[in-house]
This record gives structure tokens, sequence and C-alpha cells, in this order.
């Protein structure tokens, strides 16, 4: 069973390029560092994300054991 959750940047469409990916104990914990990692790295704005963008990221984080 899985004890924690992962995000890779690079596995979304159009950021293969980026090496950036967070592990967290909470899906939570890793949507504040994958914003953070968005405001930071790429320059974009969270807050504007849609519903739709949100569900995409939310595809990508996986459940991993650690």
């Amino acid at each position: 069973m899985a004890n924690a959750f992962s995000y890779a940047c690079r596995d979304c469409e159009g950021m293969e390029a980026c090496p950036a990916s967070v592990v967290a104990e909470t899906k939570d914990e890793v949507w504040k560092l994958v914003e953070l990692h968005a405001q930071v790295a790429h320059g974009e704005n969270p807050a504007e994300w849609d519903s739709k963008t949100r569900e995409y990221l939310g595809t990508l984080i996986q459940p991993v054991n650690v």
C-alpha cells in the first residue's frame, strides 16, 4: 500500500525538459509544492489555473511507496 504521493513536472505536457519532482506524505502537501514550483521555476500563477488544469495536474499526482 502506498504511503506517500509524488509529482514529476516532466510528466506534464509541455514540461518534458523539467527535472523537478516532489514526494510528500499527503496530496495536499504535494499540491502546495507543485504550486510553489510552478511559481518559482515557470513563472506561473497557480491562482489563475482553471478547473480543467487543476484536474489534469491532479491526475499526475501518483501514490508511491517510500
